[in-house]
């Protein structure tokens, strides 16, 4: 299922053609890998019971089998009133290529101005952290994903 690539960024499906840029990180030391957005999406004021827009990036993502890699909103974020939905994004390493969408990782925001919010395609909108994760001693799971975004909860 997980071939041995190690981590990196490739093209989701349906997106080869849209220009698509690859995150890179900014400087030698950015825990972060910058992503840009895949096209354009207008988020609406927050209203009360409103879901989150979910913002295309076009990509997915492949990790060692014992990593996952975070979403995490940029600095500059909430101060153009745009605050991530779940806080950060929880990617688990065989979210790559699932049956229900390739891995295409989106963003979820929340827009806290009181006018709507426009993000243009290449816009900065996140980062994506690649991290280690950790085992329990009793550890036992050996649910396999089918599908995509929420996915764990359906195992």
């Amino acid at each position: 299922m997980l071939e041995k690539k190690g981590r990196g960024f490739e093209i989701a499906k349906g997106w080869e053609d849209k220009d698509i840029h690859l995150p890179i990180r900014k400087t030698k030391y950015s825990a972060g890998y910058d992503v840009e957005a895949a096209e354009d999406v207008t988020i609406p004021s927050f209203k009360l019971g409103g879901k989150p827009t979910l913002v295309p990036t076009g990509l997915k993502a492949y990790c060692e089998p014992d990593e996952w890699f975070m979403l995490v909103n940029r600095s500059s974020g909430p101060k153009k009133g745009l605050v991530m939905a779940n806080s950060i994004g929880v990617v688990d390493a065989d979210y790559y290529e699932n049956e229900s969408n390739d891995g295409h990782f989106y963003f979820q925001f929340y827009n806290m101005m009181e006018e709507e919010i426009t993000i243009h395609k290449g816009d900065a909108i996140g980062q994506v952290i690649f991290q280690k994760y950790l085992l329990t001693d009793h550890d036992n799971a050996t649910g396999i994903r089918h599908g995509g975004i929420g996915s764990t909860d359906k195992i």
